[in-house]
């Protein structure tokens, strides 16, 4: 990760197994722009294959997650013309549903923690966490029809995670809400009061991730990928090999070796 280090927008610090990023424009409650589009998608391509790495914490500066796109710099990249019959705002508009693929597929565990704001774009960076733990004030919305657009790139992955009833309401309302409600509709997983109670949980969540194998995660999140998008035919192959695979690779012989020694497994990260 050494040369990531410098970024401008993001914090990164990495602690054993797990790499903590921390949005970091808490001036602007961390709003999006396309720097920090560019460094969270090159921090996760940079991890893609680094099986050292099991665990990413995605976090806020200055007391707030994040509140979705910078709206001053939107406002900026509004006016611009097509160029040879192509729009740059569909480019990056684009390059943002990537993003938010780059996320959702990353082979670690995936956990955001919330407090403050978490709007639009912020909000669906949580839904592509595979673990979601908030603070109890934590403000949720998605304001996009209120300033005369729509939730695009990130309503896949809102359906996914609150279902199309929810998605309806939030969205078509631009409601707020917090995370004792965040909780009750499925979007995260745990609650706390305070920074500490977050603290608290988010260690919880890593001792668990800390016993599972780097190679175990990937494959998991994989398979569930899979799962939701292919046939019952190709699914029931896809499966099948990527079970001979892990169970033939590093992690799977060293999985069976630990449960016959009666023995924690060794994984080739360790922290």
């Amino acid at each position: 990760m050494s040369r990531l280090s410098s970024t401008e927008t993001l914090l990164l610090r990495e602690d054993g197994f797990v790499l903590h990023i921390t949005l970091n424009r808490p001036e602007i409650r961390n709003a999006i722009n396309s720097v920090m589009w560019d460094e969270l998608e090159a921090t996760f391509n940079s991890i893609a294959n680094n099986r050292e790495i099991r665990a990413v914490v995605l976090r806020g500066a200055g007391g707030h997650f994040c509140s979705g796109g910078d709206t001053k710099e939107r406002g900026a990249q509004g006016g611009e013309a097509k160029t040879d019959g192509i729009d740059p705002l569909i480019a990056r508009s684009e390059r943002a549903s990537c993003l938010f693929a780059t996320i959702d597929k990353a082979p670690q565990i995936v956990i955001a923690v919330v407090e403050g704001f978490a709007l639009g774009g912020g909000l669906g960076m949580v839904c592509c966490s595979d673990v979601a733990i908030a603070a109890t004030d934590a403000k949720f919305s998605l304001p996009e029809a209120t300033v005369g657009v729509s939730p695009a790139q990130i309503a896949p992955y809102l359906q996914r995670r609150i279902g199309n009833s929810e998605l309806r309401r939030l969205a078509l309302t631009a409601a707020r809400f917090d995370g004792v409600e965040a909780q009750r509709i499925g979007l995260v997983h745990f609650v706390g009061t305070d920074s500490a109670a977050l603290d608290i949980l988010l260690k919880e969540q890593l001792g668990l991730v800390r016993r599972c194998s780097p190679e175990g995660i990937a494959s998991t999140k994989r398979v569930i990928d899979a799962a939701a998008k292919l046939s019952r035919d190709d699914f029931t192959r896809f499966a099948a090999q990527e079970f001979v695979d892990t169970l033939r690779g590093p992690d799977g012989v060293e999985g069976a070796s630990a449960a016959r020694e009666k023995r924690a497994p060794r994984w080739a990260s360790q922290d």
